[in-house]
């Protein structure tokens, strides 16, 4: 049995038990992520892994954390395989924007114990292992996992997410002109807006009164721009639905490992405009356009010079096109499931 540990649930984890159910039985325990529960968490987390224990065969952690101490203790005493995937916060130090497992000393001891005790780090990036950071001149340049922990010598290998080509598609229809879209979660926290690049899509509303503009994932969320509407988090095929009414696509965040959603917007055929942070310039590749600094002026320019072109049609194709060939479901799987065969 493979027991899948997480501070909370997402689309994400839940990809990852259906492709491991495939092949074993899983067992999923959720932690917290409230830091006045964590004692209690701690207690409930060590007595389900010892009941869990005569069953167990590996555990397989999303990001590391406090969620990751007992686990990675309970398989060096038991003997137990234990493997991590970085995922984001875990792996980056951004106190200029409240941002990263690092900056805070207990988070960044239980993160450095558990990377550098567990069996394989996997993560979901090339850019969590380590890269020079340049797009906000606020934040460190050095950042990744082998240049935050520089005496890490655990196995670190690249799984990168996998996404369902069939399901993310583009349906070919007609699509609102210049229109724009990004999802966040939790960006009525001012922090976790500016981590998404909110604040640039709040100039770009105002510079480009024209233009649509929606943000979809916190309905909580209020912004004086008349062009820019906002959404609530959606179900996926409303989420679909939605994406293929937009042109564009924008990931302008401050930080990120491999995001999710500006993969699937691509299936949909939504043209990528990204910040060059993690793997965002890997992903978008030639498909779309990247932003080397956080610099309005040039963002402007760039999206003027982006909805300008008549191609658009080519465009869309291009950006599902790389998804598919580089980053689909079953890849993924086939190497996920290769570490617990």
């Amino acid at each position: 049995m493979v027991v899948y540990i997480y501070p909370v649930q997402t689309a994400f984890t839940q990809r990852d038990v259906d492709m491991l159910q495939t092949k074993h039985k899983v067992k999923c325990l959720a932690f917290t992520q409230s830091p006045i529960l964590l004692p209690i968490y701690f207690l409930i987390q060590f007595f389900q892994l010892l009941l869990l224990l005569p069953k167990t065969n590996a555990y397989l952690c999303f990001f590391g954390g406090y969620h990751t101490v007992i686990p990675v203790w309970f398989g060096g005493l038991f003997g137990i395989k234990v493997l991590i995937q970085a995922g984001g916060t875990d792996a980056v130090h951004m106190p200029s924007i409240g941002y990263g497992n690092f900056r805070k000393k207990w988070l960044k001891m239980a993160t450095v114990y558990s990377f550098k005790n567990c069996n394989k780090i996997l993560s979901v990036a090339d850019s969590l292992i380590g890269y020079d950071y340049i797009y906000d001149e606020q934040i460190e340049t050095k950042q990744g996992l082998k240049n935050l922990i520089p005496d890490l010598k655990t196995p670190i290998e690249v799984v990168y997410n996998g996404f369902d080509v069939d399901f993310w598609r583009d349906f070919k229809n007609e699509r609102i002109p210049n229109s724009f879209i990004t999802v966040a979660k939790g960006i009525s926290n001012p922090t976790r807006a500016k981590i998404k690049g909110i604040d640039l899509i709040e100039k770009l509303a105002l510079a480009f009164p024209e233009f649509h503009f929606t943000i979809l994932g916190d309905s909580t969320y209020t912004t004086k721009a008349k062009n820019i509407q906002i959404l609530p988090a959606s179900e996926p095929e409303q989420l679909r639905k939605i994406l293929n009414q937009h042109i564009f696509y924008l990931q302008l965040s401050t930080s990120e490992g491999f995001p999710n959603a500006l993969a699937e917007a691509m299936l949909c055929g939504c043209i990528p405009i990204g910040s060059a942070v993690g793997d965002i310039p890997a992903i978008i590749g030639e498909s779309g356009e990247i932003l080397f600094k956080k610099d309005f002026t040039k963002l402007k320019a760039l999206i003027l010079d982006l909805t300008q072109t008549h191609d658009l049609k080519s465009k869309r194709h291009q950006a599902r096109q790389r998804i598919i060939e580089y980053y689909s479901y079953d890849k993924r799987k086939a190497a996920l499931l290769s570490h617990f065969s």
